[in-house]
């Protein structure tokens, strides 16, 4: 399912995910799910939800994930 979804984590992408990659990416899984690649109107403002819902969720996971042996990692914190 949403094979045309690009991978938006280290080491596919070696920068940070923009909320425009975020938001794309969202957009793609909601058109993939609902069928619909544009809500009704009447449909519009469900649709933008789940949208808004599944970038937040995706900007959440991608600052939530530890990618090992990524420059992404912190170091330990000094005295």
């Amino acid at each position: 399912m949403c094979r045309s979804i690009k991978t938006l984590r280290p080491p596919a992408q070696p920068e940070e995910a923009t909320e425009e990659e975020m938001r794309a990416a969202a957009l793609q899984y909601v058109r993939k799910v609902s069928g619909f690649r544009a809500p009704a109107e009447h449909n519009r403002e469900v649709f933008e939800r789940a949208v808004d819902a599944i970038a937040a969720a995706t900007a959440d996971l991608l600052d939530g994930l530890e990618v090992r042996g990524s420059a992404r990692a912190t170091a330990p914190a000094h005295s």
